[in-house]
């Protein structure tokens, strides 16, 4: 849960760099799908694959966006384990 508390809050910080009239819609997609998976455990097999795909969907929203992807970082971090 640590971890995941963790990557939630790295992806609202990403969602601070988006453009203003889509922040509010895709934090309150993050929270949905935090809540969709709070319940996992750390180290919960496929615990690593839902984070491969949380870091891979926030690189898509920043490309979408023309946000560097250098800003998640800290993600990629956290996501690889």
């Amino acid at each position: 849960m640590k971890r995941g508390l963790k990557a939630y809050g790295a992806i609202l910080r990403l969602v601070r760099k988006l453009p203003q009239e889509v922040r509010p819609y895709y934090a309150k997609y993050t929270r949905e799908n935090f809540v969709n998976y709070r319940e996992m455990d750390d180290g919960k097999a496929g615990e690593d694959e839902v984070y491969h795909r949380a870091y891979t969907h926030a690189i898509w929203v920043l490309n979408k966006y023309s946000v560097d992807e250098d800003a998640a970082a800290d993600l990629k971090k956290m996501c690889s384990g």
